[in-house]
Order: C-alpha cells, then structure tokens, then sequence
C-alpha cells in the first residue's frame, strides 16, 4: 500500500484508494498531504494551548485553514506546493511552542506527542513522503475501527469548514471562534484519551460551527455583491475571446470582471460559479454572458471544446487533457503540476489575471454546447421575500412537498437516481437545491407552481445556509416547534468534504430522516453508522421507487 485515502464518496471499491486516487491524486501527493494534516495537528497542539493563555498568532490560525482546505479532494494535486506547506507549517508550529514556552505562567511540558517536535533533516519532497507514509490514515494498524471512523469524520468535517472559513476570510469577513475550532478539532483527532462519545460529541460540535461557518460566507457574500435575484442565465455562447472561470470564489470573478471590462473578453462561469450570475454587482458586467457547461467531472470534454482560457479559483479540477492545459490556470489553493499559478493578492491590491487575458486574446472561441436559459438565484432573501406565497401555497394544497435535493454530482452512474427522482417527483413538489449536485436536473423542464420555480436554486453548496434559514423560517411561520415537522424531505448527495461539514450542520439543527447517497461514506464505521441512524434516522438512497414512494408518505 503506497498511500491511503477514503475521504470521497468516489474512493475505489468503496473502501479506500491505495495506489492512486480516483480523483486522480497521485501516491505521493496523499503521503504529502497526510503529512501536512500531521503538522496542522502540531501547530494545534500549541495553538490550543497558546490561546488559553491569551496568546494568538493570526497567521498561524489562517494558515491552518487554508493548508486544510488544499487537502480536499479536487482542490491541489502540485507536489512542489505540499513541500512549501509541509515546511511553512514547521515554522509556524516552532514559532507558537517559542511563544508559548516564553510566556509567563506556561506550564512546564512533560513528553511532548512528534508532532509538536518533529523537524525534517532537509525538508525535501522524499523525505516528506516518507515521513506521511507513518503518519497517515492507516499508520496505527490497532486502532479501535470507531475510533478511526470518528477521528476521520471529525477530520473530514473540519476540512469543510476550513474551506468556507477562508472564503469568508477573502472577503474580508472574520470570525477567530472558527479558526480556534479547527485546532481544537485537530487536537481532539490526535488526543489518545478522547472517548467515543468525546469524538461525537466533537463532531457535532464541528456541525454547529459550521452553520456559524456559512452564516459568515453568506454575510460576507451579501454584503459585498448584494442578495442574489431570480435570473435566468443563459447556456449559449457569444462570438469572440473568451474566460471561462469555475469553482467558488467570488472576489476572483469580481477582480477578473473589473480586469477585462472593455478588453472584447467574454466571461462565462463553470460549475459551482453558475450562482454567480445572480448577484447584482456581476450583472453590471455585460461580458458576464452567461454559463457553460456543467458540473466538475464533464470538465475534460467541455474545457477542450471551450476553446479560451481556463480559470481554476479553488476545487474542482481533474486531470487535464493535453487539448486544453495550455490555456488552463490556477489560483488561490487549487493547483496542478505545470500549470501556470496566478500568484496570491498584495494587501491593498488585485490579483493579477493579465497572463489569462492574454492566453484569451489569443486563442479560440468557445463551441456551443446548448441553447436556452436556466433559472438561479432562488437564496434565503428571495424566498423569504415571496414567503407568503409559499405558504398560501402550502396551505392551497398546491404545494404538497419540499424535497432538499443539495450536495455534490460526481460521476458514477449510480447518481442518475437524482434525475430520475427528479422527473418521477409529483407535480406538487419542490425542489429546494444548492451546490452542484443540481446539474443532475437543474436543466429539466418541470414547470412550476402559481408562478414559483419547481427547482429553487439557492447557489453554490455553502449556500445550503439558505435552506436552512428557509425551512427554519417556515417552521416559525407554521408555529412548529420541532423543524423535522415540516413537510420536507432530504435526499442528499455527496462527493467531498464540505458536503461533509453541511451533513454535520444539518445534524447539529436537529434534522432527521435524511437519505444519503448514491453510496454511504467509506470512513464511517458500521458501529458509527448505527449511532446516527439511532439518533438521527440517516439511511442510504435505496430505489428510486422506494424513494419516491417513501416521499409521497412524508418519511
């Protein structure tokens, strides 16, 4: 076994990929990482400590997120990349154990775990994989299985909430109490003494500061580009230059906008960007054009035929195809071996995306791949602004059932059972939606009812927020005590770890009776699953008959 990995729903026989990702991610890239999350543990175990004697070190904090977050499936394949982290994070764990030593009143330490006191020798790549290789997953062969499932849940859980923690801090938007979890959590992951019921009760705790999480990212969202408004978006393609930018960061489409505006460069998003298009401070911009394509994994047959340049902000990028790496480019986190990287902002100034409007300028135009229109920007705001329709219509009858069909899309077949649950759905029904897991049906024709979209698109799987505060306002609406009394069903998919983190949010609120698929995660052991189907009735799909059978009765 060259390395081992199980945090994705796609991982290889549904038990564990050993020689190579499925994503892609080579052996050397997972032993990196795993030692990455090692040292993160490190810098926690006296970040952890440092704080309770009123001793912070931002940086430290902020880089602990941000090294999580480029360990999520999709997001930073670039070996080079891990060494800098790997070696960076050994700076700044020494620098919290000075602080903290040097403080008055610390504690005199007794035997300290490795990883707060491991160095390299050169710090090189080889010996950075051979060092992940002893610390990773599998490295303690007699672990309790539960124990392990729960040390990875939790894991997984705050990589999520990594993710959306930064892009709320790339906007300017803080919250420390995060920052401090994620070491906390990390901690708690390498604690010896945790107790099953310690480990749960840490993960539902990750769940609840992952609401906080994304309540952050939705204000920082807002706040800066407005509440996004019902749009329709459009699928085709204008003549002339073109960018194509995926993935989630806003304030890289923002700076990208501003940078190309009256350049004869046509913007279009990709995937998790499509939500972009209903916030009003992007629909100034008559270069924004509209949307191609679809969701993260048709991305090596759609790139190729985009023809212009290709913007990666953060996950999800696969394995390129030689048709179109040349015009391909990373930035923030994501990364991939040879492709070019648009370098980090100065404070007080942009990134510099002049190298992809170059690589725009100069190459082709995007083929068409459809035609029409598809409706977005159905967030918290807009649906609470029409709430009075919504529930007449619930109390008409017109409106019989919500169904939160949220998460991720990835590629297995199995995940046509989203579709055919869509189609199969009654005419009374509504799908509430977010992240790209609505690219299973977002392009159906399923009507609507009295005037409201049958598929409300929230925006991107941070948006699953808006859900909440949806079906939390309609509860109070309907003098309900309890929000599993609502008439909605979740039919959940999931792919990586923040579809992991907004499972954990649902959770910590107390919604119940959740179907996960198309498979349930490989790092939760049966003994643990059992703990959450007790407690909060998770079950795996079943047939799309079953399911829409078992929807119709309100369970």
């Amino acid at each position: 076994m060259s390395m081992f990995c199980f945090q994705c729903q796609e991982t290889a026989k549904g038990t564990g990929c050993t020689s190579r990702g499925v994503c892609g991610k080579p052996a050397e890239v997972a032993c990196l990482q795993d030692a990455l999350i090692w040292l993160l543990k490190g810098i926690s175990f006296y970040g952890v400590k440092a704080r309770a004697l009123g001793i912070a070190d931002p940086e430290a904090d902020l880089f602990v997120a941000q090294a999580l977050f480029s360990t999520i499936t999709n997001v930073n394949f670039d070996a080079d990349r891990f060494v800098k982290l790997a070696n960076r994070a050994v700076q700044l764990r020494d620098g919290l154990k000075a602080q903290y030593k040097g403080a008055k009143g610390a504690p005199v330490t007794g035997s300290l775990p490795e990883m707060a006191t491991w160095t390299p020798e050169t710090g090189d790549a080889d010996e950075w994989i051979e060092k992940g290789l002893t610390v990773g997953v599998m490295s303690d062969p007699d672990l309790n299985e539960d124990t392990r499932s729960l040390r990875e849940l939790l894991t997984y859980g705050l990589k999520g909430l990594a993710a959306y923690t930064d892009h709320a801090y790339v906007l300017d938007h803080q919250n420390d109490d995060l920052l401090a979890f994620l070491q906390e959590g990390l901690l708690a992951t390498a604690d010896e003494g945790a107790s099953v019921d310690d480990l749960v009760g840490m993960v539902l705790k990750c769940g609840q500061m992952g609401v906080q999480a994304m309540a952050l990212l939705d204000q920082a969202n807002t706040s800066t580009y407005g509440n996004p408004e019902p749009t329709q978006v459009n699928l085709g393609v204008r003549p002339g230059p073109a960018i194509l930018i995926s993935g989630h960061d806003l304030r890289d489409l923002d700076e990208l906008l501003q940078q190309t505006e009256g350049k004869g460069v046509n913007v279009y998003t990709h995937g998790e960007m499509l939500p972009a298009n209903a916030y009003p401070a992007f629909k100034k911009y008559d270069h924004l054009v509209g949307n191609y394509g679809g969701s993260w994994w048709h991305q090596r047959e759609e790139f190729g035929k985009f023809g212009g340049a290709i913007l990666m902000t953060t996950n999800c990028i696969i394995t390129p195809r030689d048709s179109y790496v040349g015009r391909l480019f990373t930035t923030g986190l994501a990364g991939w071996p040879g492709v070019v990287h648009i370098p980090d902002r100065v404070p007080g100034e942009q990134k510099d995306f002049g190298p992809v409007i170059a690589k725009a300028l100069g190459s082709g135009e995007p083929e068409e791949l459809e035609q029409g229109t598809i409706p977005i920007g159905f967030a918290h705001a807009t649906v609470l602004s029409v709430a009075d329709k919504v529930v007449e219509a619930v109390k008409s009858g017109a409106v019989k059932r919500f169904v939160v069909m949220a998460g991720c899309d990835g590629r297995q077949p199995a995940r046509g059972y989203f579709t055919e649950i869509a189609e199969g759905l009654p005419q009374d029904t509504i799908i509430l939606t977010a992240g790209c897991a609505k690219y299973r049906y977002n392009k159906l024709d399923v009507g609507d009812i009295g005037g409201i979209p049958r598929v409300l698109d929230a925006g991107q799987c941070n948006d699953s927020y808006s859900l909440v505060v949806v079906a939390q306002a309609l509860a109070q609406v309907f003098g309900l005590e309890d929000i599993n009394d609502l008439p909605i069903s979740y039919d959940i998919g999931w792919y990586e770890q923040k579809a992991v983190v907004v499972l954990l949010a649902l959770l910590s609120l107390g919604v119940k009776h959740i179907r996960l698929g198309p498979t349930l995660p490989a790092f939760v052991s049966p003994n643990v699953l059992n703990v959450l189907v007790e407690h909060f009735d998770i079950k795996p799909t079943a047939t799309v008959e079953e399911d829409l059978a078992a929807i119709a009765a309100g369970q």
